[in-house]
């Protein structure tokens, strides 16, 4: 049986008193593609951002390789270098040129040999096509280009599980396809452990091991990703998928 790495429990998410998440149940085991999909405003960014501390939950539990997490700032910011996340938005530091950007963290929060970084920096760059970049700033780059640096960065910290929210939300179309072939690549590879809100359907159905369905904050569906395509369980999902011409 594949080890799980991640086990989410009885999560609930409030903003006031309007409940965004209820009573959420999933694992993910590792090497596992698991895509995150449902209508504008169904808790899908909330969930994830849930899951490396970015928002905060009233209760439930969240287990990361058997161990508890215990929310707490400091303890967020160490699990952040196992749980890699990339944004819509790239996030890259404007003064810094796209290597200095990839080794900020490695270096100076997993206190690195810089080196040894640096060369796997540089290889992470020529595996998405951006190696000549490595010494240009992010006012140089196009939005694709920024946002293969994004993903590289967090790769750089050799993270456990990878987030991805809504990657190619503010990429022009013809920039989407090469950032959903990059991710696509990492999950035929079979290592990366992924976790990825998404809308492109097609996408989704190329790459994802399991479908969680969610509409108003709830886990509607926890299908296999081809069944959910084929035959999802519930009126809603097929309805929905409809909806995104699929």
């Amino acid at each position: 049986m594949t080890e799980e790495i991640l086990k989410v429990s009885h999560l609930n998410k409030f903003y006031g008193d309007w409940q965004a998440l209820h009573d959420i149940n999933f694992d993910l085991k590792k090497g596992e593609v698991l895509a995150l999909l449902g209508p504008s405003g169904s808790g899908k960014s909330t969930l994830i951002r849930c899951l490396n501390g970015l928002e905060e939950y009233r209760d439930g539990e969240i287990v990361f390789n058997g161990a508890k997490v215990e929310p707490s700032e400091k303890n967020w910011q160490r699990l952040r270098q196992k749980i890699g996340m990339v944004f819509q938005s790239y996030d890259l530091f404007p003064n810094m040129t796209v290597l200095e950007n990839i080794l900020l963290g490695p270096t100076k929060v997993q206190k690195r040999d810089r080196a040894t970084v640096e060369q796997e920096a540089l290889a992470l760059l020529d595996r998405v096509g951006l190696k000549e970049h490595a010494n240009s700033y992010p006012r140089q780059l196009s939005g694709g280009q920024k946002q293969r640096v994004a993903i590289v960065r967090a790769l750089a910290l050799q993270p456990e599980v990878m987030l991805f929210d809504e990657v190619t939300a503010s990429l022009d179309p013809e920039m989407v396809r090469g950032i959903l072939d990059i991710i696509k690549e990492l999950a035929n590879d079979g290592s990366m452990t992924m976790l990825i809100v998404t809308h492109e359907m097609n996408f989704a159905a190329q790459i994802a091991d399991r479908v969680l369905f969610l509409e108003d904050g709830r886990i509607l569906e926890d299908t296999p990703g081809q069944q959910f395509f084929t035959n999802a369980q519930t009126k809603r999902a097929r309805d929905f998928l409809e909806s995104m011409d699929f």
